[in-house]
């Protein structure tokens, strides 16, 4: 007779001594896990922090080239780059994005005459370049889908012909993944990569960034509640007098009750070419992660967000846990779920460690 229960099973023996800890170890964190977003802006020989996010700075893109290159060398083996986009430049329709010779354009180029060997991914959403914060154009209070698709796919061939390796749409708009695919193919840029913003929820936890980019006070108040409390009268008020009661992210991005949906979103963009798929934010959806990582033959990958890297900071600078055991231990617990790779603004730090 086989024994399995106690005393013949002790499932502690394996974990008493760090090198068994090792040996019998599941999953494992390292620096070519980590996606690192970097914040870029106009000037030179410039680095302007993020309050919100401590540790975090928008930077110009010569300082962007050096910090790239140690990147590199730690191993980090992509970057996700976000432009500040100066408010003389933000339009109702968001054309900068649409110029060859925007911010994010530029840093691509740069990026690669020194670093060619690392990844380059570019956002591709107009919020960063809308005068009202929205990812699309708007029009009568709502967000139209079809015509700011048309945009999108403007804007990632101008991101494909700068030279970045994967466009990223982060915009939730229908049907965009298929368009972008076909955009695409048709104008010779065949191999360049879609990593689709499927399952991005109207999270509570994008403060920061949206202050890092500037687009929080274009938004205003009315943009930020959660759906649950949206229709409270506060919110309807608020709404109304900044001219968002309808066009609200929480109109595109998903909600964050709902997981069926998710898979839907996931399962449409793969069949219309996504070559990887995100879940945004990240802590508080790992069994989104975990049901995409399980259901679809295909990278899913995860958005530790600027709320989530905010809160450990937060306490770590209070004394009430340590920030960089924390750290490690969240960006784990994705990979556990499942992610592929993790977009994390500790990247660097994290793989410094590793």
């Amino acid at each position: 007779m086989i024994m399995s229960h106690y005393p013949a099973t002790r499932l502690r023996r394996p974990r008493m001594s760090a090198w068994s800890r090792e040996l019998v170890a599941e999953h494992r964190l390292t620096p070519s896990d980590l996606i690192w977003p970097v914040f870029i802006q106009e000037g030179k020989n410039t680095e302007t922090p993020v309050a919100s996010m401590p540790g975090v700075s928008r930077i110009t893109l010569d300082i962007l080239i050096k910090k790239t290159k140690s990147a590199a060398q730690l191993g980090i083996p992509a970057i996700a780059l976000f432009p500040i986009v100066a408010d003389k430049k933000k339009t109702p329709d968001g054309r900068e994005a649409l110029s060859k010779n925007n911010l994010v354009c530029r840093a691509i180029k740069e990026v690669k005459n020194v670093v060619p060997n690392l990844g380059i991914i570019a956002d591709i959403a107009l919020d960063p370049y809308t005068s009202h914060g929205q990812d699309g154009i708007l029009e009568n209070g709502q967000i139209l889908n079809d015509k700011t698709v048309e945009i999108l796919c403007e804007q990632a061939l101008v991101q494909a012909e700068a030279g970045c390796d994967i466009v990223a749409p982060s915009d939730m708009m229908d049907g965009r993944i298929g368009a972008i695919r076909a955009a695409l193919e048709q104008n010779g840029h065949p191999d360049t990569m879609i990593l689709a913003y499927s399952a991005k929820y109207a999270s509570n936890l994008y403060g920061p960034f949206r202050d890092a980019v500037g687009s929080a006070k274009a938004l205003g108040k009315a943009d930020l509640p959660s759906p649950e409390r949206s229709t409270t009268s506060t919110a309807r008020d608020s709404g109304q007098r900044s001219g968002f009661a309808q066009a609200g992210k929480h109109t595109y991005q998903m909600d964050f009750r709902n997981g069926i949906e998710a898979m839907r979103e996931l399962a449409l963009d793969i069949e219309e070419g996504a070559d990887m798929v995100m879940v945004k934010p990240g802590l508080a959806y790992l069994d989104i992660i975990y049901r995409a990582a399980t259901r679809f033959q295909i990278p899913v990958f995860a958005y530790q967000v600027s709320g989530e890297y905010a809160m450990i900071k937060a306490a770590a600078s209070n004394g009430w846990l340590d920030g960089d055991a924390v750290m490690l231990e969240q960006l784990l617990a994705f990979k556990r779920a499942g992610a592929r790779a993790i977009f994390t603004y500790g990247a660097v730090d994290i793989a410094k460690q590793l």
